[in-house]
């Protein structure tokens, strides 16, 4: 009986010998070979591949200062748990991720805190005003959901909270969510980027003066070396022409050039110029007025004519793929713009009312474009049409909503539509394409157009047709044009109205039509990952709050019973016998 007793503890130390060697043996593989398990169904865990990329390259501290610590409304609380998590997961890849929480409303000083609250909405986060209920009413809450990340003495101001308008607090808070990896790793590139690629806004002929484009070159320049070019018929303004023992040598100077609301006729040699940095691959952002009106006309009248703007491209997009037609589309989905309706006194009475002119555009389409980005305010927008293009791919980026109809120009516009009250059944041409990405190889406009004495010159390095690339037609040149203060003249933030106080989702569109175009197709990609955040019904959930608690309280309590009954009846069976 003792020999057996010996064999059995002789084993069981064995058994416990073998499980540390093994316990032993899985950490020292771990710590040279690296892996995670994600067992979630959308991956939610699993960084995509330009995430990895990005912060195994990192060769210093990113550091995280995020100012979302305290006590939170439960989707805060998911909003600061997730960052939280999605911070782990960095620096799961790279050590050089460093992070702390900060309350911003911890300190006692009522001076020192609201110097900081001024501090950080000077670096770009912005407050929210939180009305949170509890049984003995409600209170209010100021938080800052936002971060400040720096790296080697650089700073950028990172939001963590994505408003969108017309979306629930609760789906906004899950957009946010959804959209952390793009928003973190977006952060760090803008931190850490060095030689920055070059792009180009085109001037000469009457595009959006300097003024208007101020905010967004600002934003630009945090990815991109930001100029500004004049074509003005040189050969070499977009492309370099280098002649040397090997041949002729022709390349891009710029990743992509952009071109906003110009008013001037294009000349040939000029379009021609453009057409061939196509030919050499180029991108373009195409922000172009088709029908010609103007607000500031409606100042001293209650009329002014909409007309049709001829700046001598319609051949070149035609050629591309596209037509941007001669009129202007209407929306009931619209911007309010304000009204004079009546007096009190001698005050006159303002009310906001919708005009129709500015379609508010609402992205449906899932590509990572336009994927979950904010409402986008538009001005006399037109509509247009795709062609056939052999060899391009066609994708309409942004529609009017299912509210809306054409009229062509020339035509009046007439500020007496805002005081009738619209007739549905007219607004009955719905999702009018506004906005088209048109990707593939592109012909020359100029093929079989030239003298064979031009084709043939090598300096001039004539293409007929180009490589893989891709270009964005926007049917509206002031969707990328900030408003100026009215009484000090300045320029306000791209895609904020001073008169509604709303913001809408010009710049994240005009940064992300330029990421894709620069061919930063992991960071779009990033940002287009869509994360299911299942919602438990709040109706439901009150109403059965009481039966799931007991349910969540007492069935385990019921089950481990029940697992002790069970195990002492089968002990007692067996050793009975």
């Amino acid at each position: 009986m003792s020999d057996i007793k010996r064999n059995i503890k002789r084993g069981n130390l064995m058994q416990l010998l073998m499980s540390v060697v093994i316990i032993i043996l899985i950490n020292v593989i771990g710590y040279f070979v690296f892996t995670r398990f994600d067992l979630t169904s959308e991956k939610r865990y699993t960084l995509s591949e330009n995430t990895r990329n990005s912060l195994k390259n990192l060769n210093d501290v990113v550091y995280f200062k995020v100012y979302l610590e305290g006590e939170f409304p439960s989707g805060f609380k998911r909003l600061h748990n997730e960052t939280r998590e999605m911070l782990e997961e960095f620096r799961a890849y790279s050590n050089n991720i460093q992070y702390e929480f900060i309350d911003p409303s911890a300190n006692p000083d009522k001076k020192e805190m609201n110097s900081l609250y001024q501090q950080l909405v000077q670096k770009g986060i912005q407050p929210t005003n939180l009305q949170t209920k509890n049984k003995g009413g409600s209170s209010q809450q100021i938080i800052f959901p936002g971060a400040i990340v720096s790296y080697q003495g650089r700073e950028v101001a990172l939001p963590l909270l994505v408003t969108q308008m017309g979306l629930a607090a609760e789906a906004q808070l899950n957009n946010s969510i959804q959209s952390l990896e793009y928003n973190l790793v977006s952060a760090i590139r803008k931190v850490t980027i060095k030689d920055k690629p070059k792009i180009a806004f085109i001037e000469g002929q009457g595009e959006l003066q300097r003024i208007y484009l101020a905010d967004i070159t600002q934003s630009l320049s945090e990815y991109y070396a930001v100029e500004r070019v004049t074509i003005d018929g040189k050969i070499n303004s977009l492309t370099d022409h280098i002649i040397d023992s090997t041949g002729n040598i022709i390349k891009n100077k710029y990743k992509a050039i952009i071109i906003a609301k110009p008013d001037s006729v294009f000349n040939e040699k000029d379009k021609f110029i453009i057409d061939q940095y196509v030919m050499y691959g180029g991108k373009i952002l195409w922000l172009l007025d088709r029908t010609f009106a103007s607000m500031d006309s409606l100042q001293g009248s209650a009329m002014t004519p909409a007309i049709p703007l001829d700046i001598n491209l319609d051949d070149m997009l035609f050629k591309y793929g596209v037509r941007i037609n001669a009129n202007l589309a209407l929306d009931l989905n619209a911007l309010p713009i304000p009204m004079v309706t009546g007096s009190i006194g001698n005050q006159p009475q303002q009310t906001f009312l919708p005009w129709f002119y500015f379609p508010i555009l609402t992205p449906t389409s899932k590509h990572p474009i336009v994927h979950n980005l904010n409402a986008i305010k538009t001005e006399f927008i037109s509509t247009i049409d795709t062609l056939v293009a052999p060899g391009v791919m066609k994708t309409v980026l942004l529609t009017t909503s299912k509210y809306s109809r054409i009229v062509n120009a020339p035509t009046v516009v007439n500020l007496e539509i805002l005081r009738q009250d619209p007739d549905e059944r007219q607004y009955n041409m719905p999702f009018l394409p506004v906005a088209v990405l048109l990707e593939g190889n592109f012909e020359s406009v100029f093929k079989n157009r030239l003298a064979p004495e031009v084709e043939e010159t090598p300096e001039i390095g004539f293409k007929e047709n180009s490589p893989a690339t891709k270009m964005i037609v926007v049917a509206d040149g002031d969707i990328i044009k900030s408003q100026l203060h009215y009484a000090k003249g300045y320029p306000l933030p791209l895609g904020y109205d001073q008169y509604t106080k709303e913001m809408f989702g010009n710049k994240d569109f005009i940064l992300n039509c330029v990421n894709y175009l620069c061919d930063d197709a992991g960071l779009i990609s990033t940002r287009a990952r869509e994360l299911k955040i299942r919602l438990l019904d709040k109706t439901r959930v009150e109403k059965e709050k009481l039966k799931w608690q007991l349910i969540n309280t007492l069935v385990p309590i019921a089950l481990i019973v029940l697992f002790g009954i069970l195990q002492t009846l089968w002990r007692r069976r067996k050793y009975a016998k």
